[in-house]
């Protein structure tokens, strides 16, 4: 089982969960920079949630199936056609073999992700497939698709199969199911200018005027926007102590402010140290928020305790766990409709 690749995309690649353990050697994480989307994806399909799949970057990509399938699409809306058939997001969709499947023009937000019952099977590097782009390493060769590339599939998993089973033999040739994610999972999606941030522990150097402008001003996305990170313009911020500091730990969602006073957010393919002061950390679950947001968008940023951020991340989780356990009952009672 392959995907094709007849068109890639404006800028396509191979992601998963993330390669951990590794930052301390100066590898960083990379990962889909959704990767709520990407584990609601795989899970409707029947995956293991860490497959990988594919991150899907403002124009998505067309590609033809070899054998016949089940993909789910998530994340920002963009229309989806099977063998010209237009087919909805965020549920599973039968896919028959020889069929060409295109992702179109992403018409709100920034990223979309496709996950294939089996997972894309690239090579395993360093305990991910994620293409780290910075590196050259994982994904197909550490780069974006091309047009003629061959995406290996992984072997379906037993409820994969069962699904797939259940959907096939319709009348029409692409089935899809009366379910799929519902507003409770998709809402973690929605794309929002306001991002919950902890205070980081540099926040404190910043003059008071610029504390208060960064929880009170909006903030645009410049052109300077990558899975690195993310360049803000906005109101300059001033610090009232300057003090050099030594390289130190960052993460993905970690806010530097630069030398010129811009807010500077770290995401998915960041360094893993850094010399700017550290003035805040996005909460988890708002990393997905960033994802969608693309230049010219607007950041406002909302203050939020540790134990706040907690509990946001732990609700997300259990209405993941209850997507999770619902698709199995639906798997069971195998209630399809034709698309």
């Amino acid at each position: 089982m392959s995907l094709k690749v007849n068109k890639p995309g404006l800028f396509t690649t191979v992601q998963d969960c993330g390669r951990y353990g590794w930052r301390k050697y100066g590898v960083g994480t990379a990962g889909a920079m959704d990767v709520f989307a990407l584990r609601v994806a795989n899970i409707l399909v029947g995956n293991r949630e860490d497959a990988a799949g594919l991150e899907i970057t403002l124009m998505g990509p067309e590609f033809l199936v070899t054998e016949e399938t089940l993909l789910a699409v998530t994340g920002s809306p963009l229309p989806v056609t099977v063998e010209g058939e237009e087919v909805p997001l965020w549920r599973p969709i039968f896919v028959p073999a020889g069929a060409v499947v295109r992702l179109g023009k992403v018409w709100q937000g920034c990223r979309a992700y496709l996950a294939v019952a089996g997972g894309i099977e690239v090579p395993v590097v360093m305990g991910s497939r994620s293409t780290y782009l910075r590196a050259g390493l994982g994904g197909l060769e550490g780069r974006q698709l091309r047009a003629g590339d061959v995406l290996p599939v992984g072997k379906p998993t037993p409820f994969s199969q069962c699904l797939l089973e259940r959907l096939r033999g319709r009348r029409r040739r692409v089935s899809v199911p009366s379910w799929g994610a519902g507003r409770e999972i998709t809402r973690w999606c929605q794309p929002r200018a306001e991002v919950r941030v902890i205070p980081g522990s540099h926040f404190d150097w910043l003059s008071s005027s610029s504390r208060e402008q960064f929880f009170h001003s909006s903030f645009f996305v410049t052109s300077l926007a990558d899975r690195m990170g993310y360049r803000l313009q906005g109101p300059k911020l001033e610090l009232a102590r300057r003090k050099e500091i030594l390289s130190e730990g960052v993460a993905p969602g970690t806010i530097q402010v630069t030398p010129a006073g811009e807010p500077l957010v770290l995401m998915a393919d960041a360094q893993t140290t850094g010399g700017y002061p550290k003035i805040a950390q996005v909460a988890a679950v708002d990393l997905s928020v960033l994802a969608h947001r693309k230049p010219g968008d607007e950041v406002r940023f909302v203050s939020v305790e540790v134990e706040e951020a907690q509990h946001f991340y732990l609700a997300r989780e259990k209405d993941l766990m209850i997507l999770r356990r619902a698709l199995l009952l639906r798997g069971e009672e195998g209630k399809v409709v034709q698309s």
